[in-house]
């Protein structure tokens, strides 16, 4: 499916990921083909040479006070503190505005699977009485997303989407209709996890870590997106415009040219392109592994989780000049694959 929007804009934009919270610092790692990866521990990678990217230099504390942020799980931590800075590159004062028509659509993959795990270790291990209530709000995936609507008074939509290696990209199309639909004026939108040793284990489980789990991350990448005219009432700065959202699910065998042709329509030189998922490993966008300038990866850089999107999103808007084309795309192996069309600079 495509779908095309004519009065959605972006207006800021934050990551926080194992080069940091400075977006110019992952672009730059990305460009100059550097890495923050480092080997994951012998006692973690099951026997395989693994790397992993890890927000190391990420502290809680730095963007919230040390007892709220034992209440939250480290992708709760994430998604509240790249929230406020992408509030700020925005320029969005939320006390200032109407609470009710700011919103949040969240690609998340894992969320507290780390809370998850303890609270189950204490079932199995003490039974019912082992259980931990303090646990139980930050085992579902949506509590990122609650905690960041929480902490910023947010009270319009508040969506959650989990769909493999797409997961921000899904919820960077909902939070482009609430504001087409009129529910929101402005909806700050991405994809945010976290990473753990359990997560290396379930895909060697699952016999995925040579194919699709060789190079993990962890982090937050968040956009600011808003109705054109409630940016122009508020005199905002335009980072981009947003043109076109498009959409392919299972792709039959013998039709991968018809799929191609739905997501990247008339690819015109100069577009400047970002991969996250597995779309860098898939034939689908083989056309664009030949544009100049060469496509964005995320993965070398600082590895990549089911919604790292989000932060490839980031990466691309900081490389965008006024009126440059960009192409965002990602896929899952079993489907979907999306490509988000972006035009840097303010409406023509």
């Amino acid at each position: 499916m495509r779908y095309d929007f004519q009065n959605i804009v972006i207006t800021g934009y934050a990551s926080l990921s194992a080069a940091g919270t400075d977006s110019g610092q992952l672009l730059h790692m990305m460009t100059a083909k550097e890495s923050a990866l480092t080997p994951v521990p012998p006692e973690y990678s099951c026997g395989k040479d693994l790397l992993w990217g890890r927000a190391v230099n990420f502290k809680a504390s730095d963007f919230m006070p040390p007892l709220k942020a034992r209440k939250m799980d480290r992708c709760s931590q994430f998604t509240v503190a790249t929230t406020g800075l992408a509030l700020k590159d925005a320029g969005l004062d939320v006390t200032q505005l109407q609470p009710e028509r700011i919103g949040i659509a969240l690609g998340c993959g894992f969320s507290g699977l780390a809370n998850s795990a303890e609270f189950l270790e204490g079932y199995f291990t003490g039974g019912v009485e082992g259980l931990s209530p303090m646990l139980f709000p930050n085992t579902v995936p949506n509590a990122p997303a609650s905690n960041a609507s929480i902490e910023y008074g947010l009270k319009g939509p508040n969506l959650t989407m989990v769909q493999r290696f797409c997961s921000a990209e899904s919820a960077f199309l909902v939070a482009c209709r609430c504001i087409e639909e009129g529910r929101a004026d402005v909806m700050i939108t991405g994809g945010a996890d976290s990473l753990m040793p359990l997560m290396i284990a379930g895909f060697a489980a699952t016999g995925q870590l040579n194919s699709y789990a060789a190079a993990f991350g962890e982090g937050c990448g968040l956009l600011i997106i808003e109705h054109a005219e409630h940016a122009a009432a508020r005199h905002a700065k335009i980072l981009a415009q947003v043109s076109t959202v498009s959409t392919v699910g299972l792709i039959v065998p013998g039709y991968e040219e018809e799929a191609e042709q739905i997501l990247l329509g008339d690819l015109t030189a100069g577009t400047c392109c970002s991969f996250s998922g597995t779309a860098a490993r898939t034939k689908l966008f083989s056309k664009v592994l030949t544009q100049s300038p060469p496509p964005l990866q995320i993965e070398p850089a600082v590895g990549r989780s089911l919604a790292m999107g989000g932060t490839a999103l980031c990466a691309l808007l900081a490389t965008l000049r006024s009126n440059q084309k960009g192409l965002h795309l990602a896929s899952s192996p079993e489907g979907p694959h999306y490509a988000i069309s972006l035009t840097g600079g303010s409406p023509v």
